[in-house]
């Protein structure tokens, strides 16, 4: 019979045990049965063994319910429920102890997989580093904004940017930076923010990226073209009345020497003089009019008829416009399209206007050179979107000016008016892209549109 009873076991053992003793003692009262007698002995030496150890499985189960928890292995169960109701409990226990680490970690791993969702599909970059340069964790925009594809160091940034390792490594918690730089031939002007947080005895510095250009050039031609706004309506509520009172004058002058004949020289000369002068006052008063028309034009620009178009059309229109300029300075071109089928979702009269303003802008910077060149790329950025360049050989655009360019009435020409490539960003704007310029001088101009 087979006691399931761990305390008939051992009460069983401790009976054999007890036999044995006795059978032992005996038989080694009897020499003849020496050989039986050793033999017996060495059953009981395996008795008592055989009993320590079926009475240590509660040992072995604490040993092995610790190591399940320190390596946090919690797949182990504990079942062997055939020993009594004291193991049937012991074991349930441990079997709650461990589901409840179990669901603790399960938790602890959702949270953590929902935290980590949630950070990679903000729109703001976001770098978790330490203090000796090793990222901890980076998100989807970040590698976005900055086109990287793994990131394990802050100094692997110096690819991107040479100096935003820099300026990383030694921001402290609660600074903020600005930060202005080229990815992909696109304009970023990323504003850094930094935060700091101590995990495991160990400090990590948070920073966060946001490109603000986009909302930077809104705010600033929306800022422009409010000032333009008040300066034309005062400067022609004042002009006005001035041109129209010359006019009425001159009216009455010429009235008074019909009616009333002057006979004296003198008088006459000074007659014509005060005219003149009358007729130059409103000349000017409608010279200044226009001009402030013209000036007008940069808050009166038509929303755009969006429709699809082939760049190689855009192109054709541009090219047949100004081959005349090309071949009387002898400026060689050059036309790309990557691939030849690109489309873009424009207004084609708008752009028109930007990619001719561009094309004379770079007529202006090569007539003087020797071997005067304009190339001009259409092909798709590292983001997806269509990308224009326009570049010369000239003698490069002065850093100092470089980001004046696109301010209204800002010209470096003696002949410029100052709004074209004002317009050209305002454009571009409309069109939710944006417009560029990378130059070094002695190297030449880039301008870089972007749908």
């Amino acid at each position: 019979m087979v006691y399931k009873k761990f305390r008939l076991q051992v009460i069983l053992r401790v009976l054999l045990i007890v036999l044995t003793v006795l059978l032992i003692f005996f038989l080694h009262q009897k020499t003849a049965y020496a050989v039986s007698t050793i033999i017996l002995s060495l059953l009981l030496v395996i008795q008592v063994i055989s009993l320590v150890r079926y009475t240590e499985q509660t040992n072995r189960k604490l040993k092995r319910f610790f190591e399940s928890i320190r390596h946090a292995d919690f797949t182990s169960s504990f079942t062997d429920n055939d020993l009594g109701k004291s193991f049937e409990g012991l074991n349930q226990e441990f079997n709650q102890v461990i589901e409840a680490f179990n669901k603790n970690k399960t938790e602890k791993e959702e949270h953590f997989n929902y935290l980590l969702t949630v950070i990679q599909h903000v729109s703001i970059g976001i770098i978790v580093f330490k203090r000796n340069g090793d990222v901890d964790v980076y998100n989807n925009s970040v590698k976005r904004l900055l086109q990287v594809k793994h990131l394990r160091k802050i100094s692997h940034l110096k690819e991107v940017s040479e100096e935003l390792p820099t300026i990383l490594m030694n921001m402290k918690p609660g600074d903020k930076n600005l930060a202005k730089l080229f990815i992909g031939d696109e304009l970023l002007q990323l504003s850094i923010n930094a935060t700091s947080f101590r995990m495991r005895s160990e400090e990590y510095m948070l920073a966060s990226f946001q490109d603000i250009h986009p909302e930077l050039e809104q705010k600033e031609i929306e800022s422009w073209q409010k000032l333009i706004r008040v300066l034309t309506h005062e400067i022609m509520n004042s002009i006005t009345p001035i041109s129209s009172l010359a006019s009425t004058v001159i009216g009455i002058l010429e009235e008074v020497k019909e009616n009333f004949p002057v006979e004296d020289p003198n008088q006459l000369e000074a007659f014509e003089d005060v005219v003149q002068a009358i007729a130059t006052i409103e000349n000017r008063s409608k010279g200044l009019l226009n001009f402030v028309e013209i000036y007008r034009n940069l808050t009166r620009i038509p929303k755009p008829n969006f429709r699809h178009f082939a760049v190689s059309e855009l192109f054709d229109r541009s090219m047949e416009l100004m081959s005349p300029k090309f071949d009387s300075i002898g400026i060689k071109s050059k036309v790309r399209i990557y691939p030849k089928e690109l489309k873009i979702l424009a207004d084609p009269d708008l752009v028109d206007q930007v990619l001719i303003n561009l094309l004379l802008n770079a007529i202006d910077a090569v007539k003087e050179e020797e071997e005067p060149q304009i190339t001009i790329v259409a092909s798709l950025n590292l983001n997806n979107r269509t990308m224009i360049e326009v570049a010369d050989n000239g003698k490069g655009i002065k850093q100092d000016i470089l980001d004046k360019i696109f301010m209204p009435f800002f010209t470096s020409k003696k002949t410029g008016s100052g709004i074209g490539l004002s317009l050209s960003r305002q454009i571009m704007n409309m069109h939710k892209g944006s417009i560029s310029v990378r130059s070094k001088p002695g190297e030449g101009a880039v301008f870089t549109m972007i749908f």
